[in-house]
C-alpha cells in the first residue's frame, strides 16, 4: 500500500488506554507447513514495476490453482521494499521436477538489485488466510539466535503470544528455518491499519502483570530484555500490502 502516514501520526489519532480490537480467529502456534520467503530490493526506479509485475504473475498463478505469496510492502524498519511469502506445503513438493519451472525467475532480474531467500516451517496456509484477509498493516520480527539459544528463543515467541491473548490481543504467527538464509526466526503480526496496532487494552496494570507471568516471565518489564537474552540480531519491520 502506497503512502503510510508516519506511526507518530497514527498515534496522536488513538486515544490511549482503548479496546483493542477482538482477534477475528486465534493465532494456530502448531507449524505445519513450509513457506518460501522472498525479500527484495528493488533497482532504483523499478519498484512500482516489480509491483505490478508480481501482481500480474499472482493472477497467473491463482487462474491455474497455485499458491499465491502474501506481498508486503516495507513502511518502516528493515532495508527490503517487498516480502513475499508463499506457502509451499513441503520442500519436497516445492524441489520436485514438476515444479522446478517455480525457481525460474528471469522476468524479475532486471527489476531486483537485492534478494534474501528463507524457507521456513509455519502455521496452515488457511489459517493465517483467515487472519491476513483484513489485515492493512503487518509487523515483522526477525531473529538470529545466539549459540544454545535457539529453542528459547522459539519459546519465547510463543510465551509473548500467550501474554498477548491474555490480555486481549491476537499474537503472531511463528516461522521457524527450515535452509536459506541466516535467519532463525520470525514473526508477523497481522493489524486492521496503523490504529489497531498502537491501540492497548483498557485493562488494569495488574491484569498485564499477571498475565506476563502467567506466560512465563517474571513481569512484564521482563518481556523485551529476556528476549535479547537470547538474540544476536533483530530486524523490526512494519509493512502494508504491496497490491
Amino acid at each position: 500500500m502506497i503512502g503510510w502516514p508516519l506511526l507518530v501520526a497514527a498515534s496522536a489519532m488513538v486515544q490511549a488506554p482503548v479496546q483493542a480490537q477482538p482477534a477475528a480467529a486465534p493465532v494456530q502456534e502448531t507449524a505445519t507447513e513450509a513457506y518460501r520467503v522472498v525479500l527484495m530490493r528493488a533497482a532504483p526506479g523499478r519498484l512500482l514495476d516489480l509491483i505490478a509485475r508480481l501482481d500480474r504473475r499472482d493472477a497467473i498463478l491463482e487462474s491455474s490453482e497455485q499458491p499465491t505469496p502474501l506481498v508486503m510492502r516495507h513502511s518502516q524498519g528493515d532495508h527490503w521494499d517487498l516480502m513475499a511469502l508463499t506457502p509451499i506445503g513441503s520442500m519436497e513438493d516445492y524441489f520436485s521436477a514438476e515444479r522446478q519451472d517455480r525457481l525460474r525467475e528471469a522476468e524479475l532480474r532486471d527489476m531486483i538489485a537485492w534478494r534474501e531467500e528463507l524457507f521456513a516451517f509455519g502455521p496452515d496456509r488457511s489459517a493465517l488466510a483467515i487472519v491476513a484477509e483484513d489485515a492493512g498493516l503487518f509487523h515483522i520480527e526477525m531473529f538470529i539466535a545466539l549459540p544454545g539459544k535457539y529453542d528459547a528463543l522459539v519459546e519465547q515467541r510463543h510465551m509473548e503470544n500467550a501474554y498477548l491473548e491474555a490480555t486481549q490481543r491476537r499474537g503472531n504467527f511463528v516461522f521457524t528455518r527450515l535452509g536459506g538464509a541466516a535467519w532463525d526466526v520470525f514473526t508477523i503480526g497481522f493489524y486492521e491499519d496503523w490504529a489497531a496496532f498502537v491501540a492497548e487494552p483498557d485493562l488494569p496494570e495488574e491484569t498485564f502483570e499477571q498475565a506476563a507471568v502467567d506466560a512465563g516471565f517474571e513481569a512484564r518489564n521482563r518481556i523485551g530484555t529476556y528476549l535479547r537474552e537470547l538474540i544476536s540480531r533483530h530486524n523490526d519491520t512494519l509493512a502494508g500490502r504491496a497490491y
